[in-house]
């Protein structure tokens, strides 16, 4: 979503994201008066036995803003725009027995999705406190070398810090407000974590509301050490709070465990992003107040699910 931009701006953008065709190439390139405000929604589709489709077209889809329908304006297949991505790692304690192969699988991932000159990532890794370890970078040895230096917190830290923490929510908007809110086309947050916070200031509705005001994804990879809670579990809301910053945000939660490794939810991902559509529309309500507005965006075909975000935030 472009929240406001000049004519121009929306035109090139336009371009961008569609190549200045349609569905069917059929249709002419919409004009739109200067103050025009698009809603883009990055989505994904699957059948009854969880298949991704990946050959719809504009009149396959349907979308209603509140309730009320729209009329898509723009409409592109994803598979080779560029891509932004944050790849945010949970260092805390209850991670140590996990970092090693989360920094050995996002290695190989990057370097299967990355293209250089075209996508761009940033490193950040949160315990109890939140760290940047590479800014936005198309250079896949820069991840690497960044990678090395993402490990768990040292006893030292631990007591310079007066003891450990997840701040996973302050992560989460810190990463959305400060970088994603700046970029534009697609853009995701890719959180590899038991999903359990402790210490952060921000909630995880305040997580969630950054990310979607910054119209950005979350793929969430929960990824737990059994027994790294001992006896005291404390990990039985991790999946509940990754389901949801990834359902409301349009994004996906992957599961890891012995039948299903890292590499291949990482794989899982790749196809996901590799089959995305991107869908956008000009709202029939312009914004009088800054708000959020719920987006439901269907398949016309029977047994097909969508994948998509559920709101946005329209700025007056």
């Amino acid at each position: 979503m472009w929240d406001g931009c000049n004519r121009r701006e929306v035109l090139r953008a336009g371009a961008a994201l569609c190549g200045l065709r349609f569905a069917g190439g059929q249709e002419e390139q919409p004009v739109f008066s200067t103050d025009v405000k698009v809603v883009n929604v990055l989505a994904t589709v699957r059948n009854r036995t969880g298949m991704l489709i990946g050959d719809l077209g504009r009149d396959d889809f349907s979308v209603s803003e509140d309730g009320r329908p729209q009329t898509i304006r723009y409409f592109a297949r994803e598979t080779n725009l560029p891509l932004t991505l944050g790849l945010m790692v949970d260092t805390s304690g209850s991670q140590r027995r996990v970092v090693d192969k989360e920094r050995g699988a996002s290695l190989r991932f990057l370097d299967r999705v990355v293209r250089e000159n075209k996508d761009r990532v940033f490193l950040m890794q949160f315990d109890s406190v939140v760290r940047i370890r590479q800014p936005l970078t198309s250079s896949v040895g820069k991840l690497d070398d960044a990678l090395a230096y993402v490990d768990t917190e040292t006893v030292r830290q631990l007591r310079l810090r007066q003891g450990g923490g997840t701040l996973l929510y302050d992560a989460v908007a810190e990463a959305s407000d400060d970088v994603m809110k700046k970029q534009t086309g697609r853009k995701a947050l890719i959180i590899l974590s038991d999903g359990v916070d402790f210490g952060s200031d921000s909630t995880l509705q305040q997580a969630l509301e950054a990310a979607v005001r910054a119209d950005t994804l979350i793929y969430s990879f929960l990824y737990a050490d059994p027994g790294a809670y001992g006896l005291l579990g404390g990990t039985k809301d991790g999946k509940r709070v990754l389901a949801r910053l990834s359902d409301e945000s349009g994004g996906s939660l992957f599961e890891i465990s012995k039948k299903k490794t890292l590499d291949e939810m990482f794989g899982l991902l790749e196809e996901e992003l590799r089959n995305q559509y991107s869908i956008g529309y000009v709202s029939d309500k312009p914004a009088t107040i800054s708000e959020f507005r719920t987006i439901q965006l269907t398949a016309k075909q029977k047994g097909l699910t969508v994948q998509a975000r559920h709101q946005y935030w329209a700025r007056a």
